[in-house]
């Protein structure tokens, strides 16, 4: 059987991949990959750069494609089947790769070779690439002894195993739920767009009436515009409580996970999680990230209660969770006669996509163009080709906005090839509003922001133009990486780069200069909430994983709505269990536990970074390429705090972000 997942293709064979393919593939590679590393353990002779570190990339260098490759397609268009064959493999997979760091012999090989007068002259990207390893082997149990390293090995199979349960259960639990409702009366308060989307999905399904689910483009409009205040209840009720009982629970889940990654840190001698995983990042400790998110916090704080109590002076009586989304879009209309739906009609999904081409065009120099000859994994996918202005193939990527039962939820992007330093291949996925009959996929502002989100990440890896593979794109700190994603959000909000690609699907005008003025004054309203609400979820990731054990805090379920209550501008509900779907943090061994902080990180570091630009002019080609050289060129090449300066010529300015937000004393009024 020819066996598509084999070989790396860098236009891969989509429409070759089968199912059957998958364990196959995966166990030869396998065998395949540990012979590799063998040799590598026994090396004869000479110890060189060559035969040691690259050598050592090259060994699994298959082996990552096909799974990323197969764990891609799980998460895009998963069936019972590639679940089962995936989740097979997985145990398999971790442990070999768990035991890379444990290999007594490799350890011993790359220790030789560390001394040798070829290592001590390594300089730039191959230099750090031998510390960086050096360190993580360390960080991975290279020192242990053997009983040790055993232990660790059966930590690594069980918490692949288990948070990759979390992410199916998560799935699962967002797509058992739906509200069918018949009578259109209880519509009343919805924008026509989520009435139609209703009344398609309901079709789709073969029901009478209008669908919602928990599916983001579903639920948002459910709970910023519904009157039903009776149905936004039941749907926060649902949304809040996935994963949580039934037979996708995941509150044992969270229990395990955490107790797993609290022993491994012990195990490797480190106080917490927090301080394991922090130890290669800007922030570098647990203790130091908590300093940074309290400081946002103190500094927001009053001007939270100020929202808070306005909020309160509207309404008149007070606001459960359920009613928040939907007070703050009527107050938000009183203050700044602004709806964001008036919006949606100029910010056609093609246009939206094509307008940021044309951006990154001028910042960059760079040409990105569609490419309809290769196979994709569902018809709603588009693959785009990348060059520089000489013609250079940077690389492809492809990309997938809309939501499907079979795709889990979210945004992301993925890289499936890393080129040494070029091509690349990679993708983008998401979950934005579809296209209903004959009528464009129109965006909410927030989605036309996501896809530029996501879009930073993907320049990030395909503008990348580092040697060594394990240091090249977006294989950087977490607390940096998210710096090129967030920083490309700031184009959606400028006139200028408003006017390449927001005109109205029907008559093609622009957003008239009314609406967009009201959309930059109503930016910063409750920012101090939007603020709050990610410190919630950092301090809830942060303490978690540094301060929290069972016996001490008791219900981590409750542990985690407790710190979330703090953050929060209304009573949390008895049964609020939001934890058990926080795919972040519980989807992956590590992810984003621990690491949930680094959003607002490179929000500093974005905020304070863009102010060249805007000082200098949006589309600066000047600014443009020295960020694409100095930032998105490089990878981790070097430490991220001495390519932040390198573009900015200081350190970050922290007011930055709190000019923006709006906290800041004459921004604020009642």
């Amino acid at each position: 059987m020819d066996n598509p997942l084999l070989e790396i293709r860098f236009e891969i064979p989509f429409d070759q991949i089968r199912t059957e393919h998958v364990r196959p593939a995966i166990t030869e590679l396998l065998g395949g990959a540990r012979r590799d590393i063998d040799k590598i353990a026994v090396t004869a002779g000479t110890l060189t750069y060559a035969n040691t570190l690259i050598a050592m990339e090259r060994a699994t260098e298959r082996l990552d494609y096909a799974m990323t490759i197969v764990r891609h397609l799980e998460a895009v268009e998963t069936s019972p089947e590639l679940r089962a064959e995936f989740n097979a493999m997985q145990p398999e997979v971790s442990e070999f790769y768990s035991s890379i760091p444990l290999n007594e012999e490799l350890w011993t090989s790359l220790k030789a070779f560390s001394g040798t007068a070829e290592a001590k002259e390594l300089s730039g990207a191959r230099r750090r690439f031998l510390v960086k390893t050096l360190d993580s082997f360390r960080r991975h149990g290279a020192e242990l002894d053997l009983a040790g390293k055993k232990r660790l090995a059966e930590i690594a199979v069980e918490l692949t195993n288990i948070t990759t349960k979390f992410g199916e259960n998560t799935l699962d639990a967002t797509n058992a739920w739906e509200l069918i409702l018949n009578d259109e009366a209880q519509l009343a308060g919805l924008p026509p767009s989520a009435v139609a989307a209703a009344r398609a999905s309901a079709a789709q399904k073969g029901v009478e009436g209008f669908r919602f689910t928990l599916q983001a483009p579903s639920y948002l409009p459910l709970m910023t515009y519904l009157d039903d205040r009776g149905v936004r209840e039941q749907a926060y009720r649902a949304f809040q409580s996935r994963a949580s009982s039934g037979p996708f629970n995941n509150r044992d889940a969270v229990k395990r996970i955490l107790e797993l990654r609290r022993e491994k840190a012990e195990l490797l001698g480190y106080k917490n999680f927090a301080d394991l995983v922090l130890e290669d990042r800007m922030a570098h400790t647990g203790e130091r990230a908590i300093e940074f998110l309290t400081d946002l916090e103190q500094k927001s704080a009053p001007w939270f209660q100020k929202e808070n109590e306005r909020m309160e002076e509207f309404v008149g009586h007070e606001i459960e969770a359920w009613d928040s989304g939907y007070y703050a879009e009527k107050l938000r209309q009183a203050l700044y006669d602004f709806d964001e739906e008036a919006l949606r009609p100029y910010f056609p999904a093609d246009r939206v996509v094509a307008g940021m081409f044309e951006i990154v065009e001028r910042l960059y120099g760079i040409r990105v163009s569609e490419r309809t000859d290769l196979p994709v994994w569902h018809p709603d996918v588009k693959v785009y080709r990348v060059c520089d202005a000489d013609g250079t193939a940077l690389g492809i990527f492809y990309a997938d906005w809309f939501p499907r039962e079979t795709k889990r939820g979210g945004a992301w992007m993925d890289a499936f090839i890393t080129g040494e330093p070029i091509p690349h291949s990679g993708t983008i996925c998401g979950n934005m509003t579809r296209p209903i009959g004959d009528q464009p996929a129109l965006l909410t502002h927030r989605e036309v922001e996501t896809i530029f989100h996501e879009f930073g990440h993907l320049l990030h890896h395909t503008l990348s133009r580092v040697e060594v593979r394990s240091l090249a794109g977006t294989n950087v700190a977490w607390d940096f990486v998210e710096l090129p994603s967030q920083i490309m959000e700031n184009w959606c909000w400028e006139r200028d780069a408003l006017d390449l690609f927001a005109r109205h699907w029907q008559t093609g005008d622009p957003i008239p200069e009314e609406l967009y003025q009201k959309m930059v004054r109503a930016r910063t309203f409750r920012g101090a909430n939007g603020q709050m609400r990610q410190l919630g979820f950092s301090f809830c990731d942060l303490l978690l994983h540094v301060e929290y054990t069972p016996e001490k805090y008791g219900d981590v379920v409750e542990y985690a709505k407790g710190i979330l209550q703090r953050f929060s501008s209304s009573r949390l509900p008895e049964g609020h269990a939001s934890i058990c779907a926080f795919t972040h943090l519980f989807s992956s061994p590590v992810g984003y536990g621990a690491g949930y902080y680094s959003y607002k990180w490179a929000e500093v570091l974005e905020a304070d970074a863009f102010t060249r630009f805007r000082n200098e002019g949006v589309f600066s080609a000047a600014v443009g390429a020295e960020f694409r050289e100095r930032i998105l060129s490089q990878g981790d090449s070097k430490d991220p705090a001495e390519l932040y300066r390198d573009f900015m010529g200081r350190d970050p300015d922290p007011n930055a972000l709190l000019v923006r937000t709006g906290l800041v004393a004459d921004t604020v009024s009642r």
